[in-house]
């Protein structure tokens, strides 16, 4: 995961922001728009991950997220659960 682009408003419309990413499986690389993102937030660094399906193969992917990752997944608008422990 690398950059994002910036959200504009123009006229009442919002262009999707877009996160670069690269399957691990495949090593495809591309674009994807933050409703294809999935963030889930733990209690330590080994539990804070992001998911994906890569678009060329298909296959499910999970990567460790940052708090760099965290907060540009989370401004970009993609979709959060946190993960409580007892």
């Amino acid at each position: 995961m690398t950059t994002t682009r910036a959200t504009t408003t123009r006229a009442a419309t919002t262009v999707p922001v877009l996160f670069k990413a690269a399957c691990p499986h495949c090593r495809a690389r591309f674009e994807l728009a933050s409703d294809a993102f999935r963030l889930a937030i733990g209690a330590s660094r080994r539990t804070t991950f992001y998911a994906f399906t890569c678009p060329d193969c298909g296959r499910s992917a999970r990567r460790p997220a940052g708090e760099r990752i965290v907060e540009l997944l989370t401004g970009g608008g993609v979709r959060t659960l946190r993960l409580h422990t007892r």
